[in-house]
């Protein structure tokens, strides 16, 4: 390994909350300007001293790129001597400055931790030479350095929610604003915490001209312009992902010690833990990190959070901190089967891939139910809802909308909307709301003047035009009355069912309402089915029918449909996933 010469190492250090004069004139989202010196922190030399072990001392000359958007695998540049500007560009070939940095800053933000491409430039201005940490190499930082890993940390995670903010360093999204494809790309992106922007050709005078040189049918809008110039048209979120380097190459010939398929707050604890224990991880999810979950607008009866917490801010934490202890991260990608009849366990993917690990655990969830209303795949992504998100919160700013359900997640999402819309009708088909919702939020909507909450009552119809929704029927199920109430936005909250289809003839025992069993919840006839002849064992609590595949979360049959519990159940599952290794390792032969 080279030795970096003292003569390279910066001399003095910054006092606590000094801002580097290089980066004083950064503009920052208001939000941030306080973090302005955790986002930009000057590494003192005994700091850069003992990053040394973790990386090799390269040179740039002048006008050479030291990174930049699709290589992969850059990680993090500690700047010795020379400096560097840092830029993005906006996919239209404008190149915005970022930071100009010199000896003792660092560069990156969180997708260096998984190996991901930059999104922006690193030019060096002059003759640079700077530490490279691969990611790898970044991560045992982050673990091995307490204290200057959680600097490190801090400034990286904090320069994406600046880009995100700012919309830096993604692609822009040119369309009319609330269309169905339009708000599924926003959601796609948003949820999985990456920097976008949305431009209105009716508003913005540079996306009319793109849409005048490209001219698209309606059909392909949104255009979606890539930080590299590429322009796709209407594209799926796999498109995309691959076009923004989102995905990671999975290998069929590599065997991961754990798959977990669902990157809810069961999986991704369980994704948390193994990792951090040692274990190879897999984690495979179709839409995006979170679950249900992570759309929730405020949890507040979560441990911790006083003040309550975003279910994306949760998520969001969980999937970084993932990322941290080297789990690879698949976004977006379905599990189409499970093939229990061999060892290692495959798994195959809606790509065409293969991949194997010795253990899988589902955490797959439920897919949101969709109730019995006549045409309402109709309106799907033009006015009816799932999640209450700030995406449909600014489509319904100021308008009257419906919202269907009584459980937590729907009061969650009434009390969101309510600081939005004009007027929240919560229809509930109970007498009331204390069987199925907690008290604080009862206590809560029943404080908001424009919610009014119509009980015993149900949707019958949905009126609408190719341009969506534009009214709902709905009557009491007590009296008959019937009700229209003139609405664009119907928010539908009526529970969820598991999502175990592609389990389906690989063993694993589903209850009558298609819920994974697990342990005691198994058969007798399952039990003796499970048993390995070598130790004659039972089940492990959270082990299905099929030694080796467990489940956890709400997918689990008589699982506590809360956040904390399932995480709870991402934590214990790893404990059992050291015990049957322990049990095979125990086993002669």
């Amino acid at each position: 390994m080279k030795k970096i010469p003292d003569s390279l190492l910066p001399q003095g250090s910054d006092q606590a909350g000094e801002i580097p004069p290089d980066t004083a004139d950064f503009p920052l989202p208001p939000s941030l300007e306080s973090r302005r010196h955790q986002m930009f922190p000057k590494l003192a030399p005994d700091e850069i001293t003992r990053l040394q072990r973790f990386g090799t001392v390269r040179t740039w000359q002048p006008g050479e790129l030291l990174f930049e958007p699709g290589r992969r695998g850059t990680g993090m540049f500690v700047l010795l001597r020379g400096r560097i500007l840092v830029t993005r560009k906006n996919g239209l070939g404008i190149e915005i400055p970022i930071i100009e940095g010199g000896p003792g800053d660092f560069t990156g933000e969180v997708s260096q931790l998984s190996g991901h491409p930059p999104l922006a430039y690193g030019r060096a201005l002059e003759m640079v030479e700077a530490l490279v940490i691969d990611p790898s190499s970044l991560r045992a930082v982050v673990v091995a350095e307490a204290e200057l890993g959680e600097r490190i940390m801090r400034a990286l995670i904090l320069r994406r929610v600046g880009l995100i903010e700012i919309g830096g360093g993604g692609p822009l999204l040119i369309g009319p604003p609330g269309g169905a494809d339009m708000v599924r790309l926003q959601g796609f992106l948003s949820r999985n915490g990456h920097p976008h922007s949305v431009l209105d050709p009716a508003l913005d005078s540079v996306a009319e001209d793109v849409m005048k040189l490209h001219r698209p049918r309606p059909e392909e809008l949104p255009l979606v312009v890539c930080p590299d110039g590429t322009i796709l048209k209407c594209p799926s979120e796999r498109e995309l992902a691959h076009r923004l380097g989102l995905y990671i190459e999975l290998s069929a010939d590599r065997i991961y010690d754990v798959a977990i398929v669902g990157a809810g707050p069961a999986g991704l604890a369980a994704a948390v833990y193994a990792a951090s224990e040692g274990l190879s991880v897999l984690v495979l999810d179709t839409h995006a990190f979170g679950g249900q979950a992570g759309a929730s607008a405020r949890i507040e009866n979560y441990l911790g959070f006083p003040t309550g917490i975003s279910g994306q801010a949760l998520a969001g934490r969980a999937y970084v901190q993932a990322q941290k202890f080297g789990a690879d991260m698949v976004v977006p990608v379905e599990v189409t089967s499970l093939d229990c009849t061999r060892f290692p366990l495959a798994l195959k993917l809606d790509c065409g891939v293969k991949v194997s690990a010795k253990t899988v655990v589902i955490a797959t969830g439920a897919r949101y139910r969709r109730p019995a209303i006549s045409e309402l795949d109709k309106y799907e992504g033009r006015g009816i809802h799932y999640w209450a998100s700030p995406i449909e919160a600014a489509l319904c700013r100021q308008e009257e909308v419906v919202l269907v359900g009584g459980g937590n997640s729907a009061g969650q999402a009434i009390v969101f909307l309510a600081s939005h819309a004009a007027h929240v009708h919560h229809l509930i088909r109970g007498a009331d709301l204390a069987k199925s919702m907690s008290k604080y939020l009862i206590d809560r909507i029943g404080s908001l003047a424009n919610v009014t909450v119509h009980t015993q009552s149900e949707i019958v119809a949905i009126e609408g035009s190719e341009e969506g929704v534009s009214a709902v029927h709905w009557r009491n199920r007590q009296n008959g009355n019937m009700q229209r109430k003139p609405t664009q936005h119907i928010f539908l909250f009526v529970g969820a069912d598991p999502n175990t289809g592609w389990l389906e003839n690989c063993g694993v025992e589903l209850n009558d309402k298609g819920f994974v069993c697990t342990g005691l919840d198994l058969s007798p006839a399952d039990h003796e089915q499970s048993a390995y002849p070598e130790n004659h064992r039972q089940p492990l609590p959270l082990e299905t029918s099929v030694p080796g595949v467990f489940a956890i979360g709400d997918v689990r049959a008589s699982s506590i449909k809360r956040v904390a519990a399932a995480v709870g159940e991402g934590a214990a599952v790893v404990a059992q996933l050291h015990a049957l290794r322990a049990l095979h390792e125990a086993i002669p032969g």
